[in-house]
């Protein structure tokens, strides 16, 4: 099988976070950076993926160029001391590691919550990108969607999407749960630290709610809210968007609570509230559940909802590379039927430039009706000859020796004369 297929990975298993900030790409510096490798490397077939744990170059090319490609990514976004770099990222230079690589990543065995759909997710985007700027041959087009199968596959057959394994995704899963009979809920994510940036990030792509962020500094809920359709209020407006919003998750650190039993009296609760405390301590105080029609889930709730999950997630991890594993053969037979795949064509087109030759030359006394029943007998006597040379080249191909046979098929029909003969007609 050809070794064309190379991947490199910067990743939270690699790289401090200071790190992974430095390297990470947006969505348009992905399309630009991979115009810049095909520019640079004449690099066709190319996948970048870029997210806040990771950002990783898939490429095909006979030569191994993974160590220039890295030192361009880092050029790319200013970086100048690019050897001290070098040890953060994790190389496949073999075909067969980056292609399981790859499986893994986009099936969220690498994910940091195992099973969370937020890399396969970014995944699909770059391969859209990919597709877009015609960086997505047969080969990547091929793996992609034998990935997307497996997946469907993971989803159907385990139990590795079941649940929220973490507590962000938890307080996600859990909103939607408790809003699904509201029109068009309004949902305020309170404080953007660590965990208000993982509730937010679990619940961009969700689209079942108004969302508005709202932290101390409100530049940091304009930057989450860039990409997003979430509004921004300030963090003086706290009474306000409390009383509008349906669901609360706060996870504001601060020594007493936020949002106190004299503040959602003030208020008044019409239906429902939902408050979601992901505080340590906590920010929403005890109490408030004493108000009427307000209801209060507190971290320790939803982390045995998440440990939960996440231990039936690990459990199927078998299962899921098993998964992987079977589809990663039906694509190695098939990546190496690529090999032959030149061999069986030009054999094709010299059998049947024979045939028209053949034809030409013994057809002009031939009514058209005679000329019509020989064209079907030879093309079926083509085919006929095709069929032994193709079957034996793809059973090569099964055994790892099909180069042999290529060579011998080659020498045996003339086929480089054959195929400069037709290229110069």
């Amino acid at each position: 099988m050809q070794n064309i297929f190379k991947a490199f990975s910067l990743s939270y298993k690699s790289a401090p976070l200071a790190v992974r900030e430095q390297v990470t790409l947006t969505e348009g510096e992905i399309k630009d950076f991979s115009l810049k490798i095909k520019d640079l490397f004449g690099i066709q077939e190319c996948l970048v993926v870029s997210t806040c744990n990771r950002t990783e170059v898939y490429y095909t090319s006979e030569q191994d160029i993974t160590t220039d490609v890295i030192k361009a990514l880092l050029t790319y976004k200013g970086i100048i001391d690019t050897e001290s770099y070098f040890v953060h990222f994790q190389q496949f230079t073999l075909q067969a590691d980056a292609v399981k690589h790859l499986f893994e990543v986009a099936t969220g065995l690498h994910s940091q919550v195992v099973g969370d759909l937020q890399i396969p997710n970014q995944i699909k985007h770059s391969y859209q990108f990919a597709a877009d700027l015609n960086m997505a041959g047969p080969f990547l087009h091929r793996l992609m969607h034998t990935i997307f199968f497996s997946n469907k596959r993971v989803a159907q057959e385990t139990s590795f999407r079941d649940g929220a394994a973490s507590t962000s995704y938890a307080a996600v899963a859990l909103t939607e749960e408790v809003t699904q009979n509201i029109n068009n809920p309004k949902v305020l994510i309170l404080g953007l630290g660590e965990i208000g940036i993982d509730v937010c990030h679990n619940i961009a792509d969700k689209e079942f709610a108004e969302i508005t962020v709202m932290n101390r500094t409100r530049a940091k809920a304009e930057d989450i809210a860039k990409g997003n359709n979430f509004r921004i209020a300030d963090f003086t407006e706290l009474e306000r968007e409390v009383r509008r919003a349906d669901v609360i998750i706060s996870s504001v650190m601060i020594d007493k609570p936020l949002i106190t039993k004299e503040l959602i009296d003030k208020i008044g609760i019409l239906t429902f509230k939902y408050f979601i405390d992901l505080s340590v301590p906590r920010s929403v105080e005890d109490n408030v559940e004493e108000v009427a029609g307000a209801l209060v889930y507190n971290v320790d709730s939803l982390r045995e909802r998440a440990d939960e999950a996440l231990r039936i997630r690990i459990a199927s991890i078998p299962d899921v590379e098993r998964i992987i594993d079977e589809a990663i053969v039906g694509f190695n037979d098939w990546s190496r039927e690529m090999v032959v795949s030149p061999t069986i064509n030009k054999l094709k087109n010299s059998l049947e430039q024979i045939r028209k030759d053949e034809i030409a030359r013994h057809l002009k006394n031939l009514s058209p009706e005679e000329s019509e029943r020989i064209e079907k007998i030879t093309m079926g006597i083509v085919q006929k000859i095709m069929k032994s040379p193709v079957l034996n080249l793809k059973a090569a191909c099964k055994r790892g020796d099909a180069d042999q046979l290529v060579d011998i098929i080659t020498e045996l029909f003339d086929l480089e004369k054959q195929a400069n003969s037709a290229y110069v007609h």
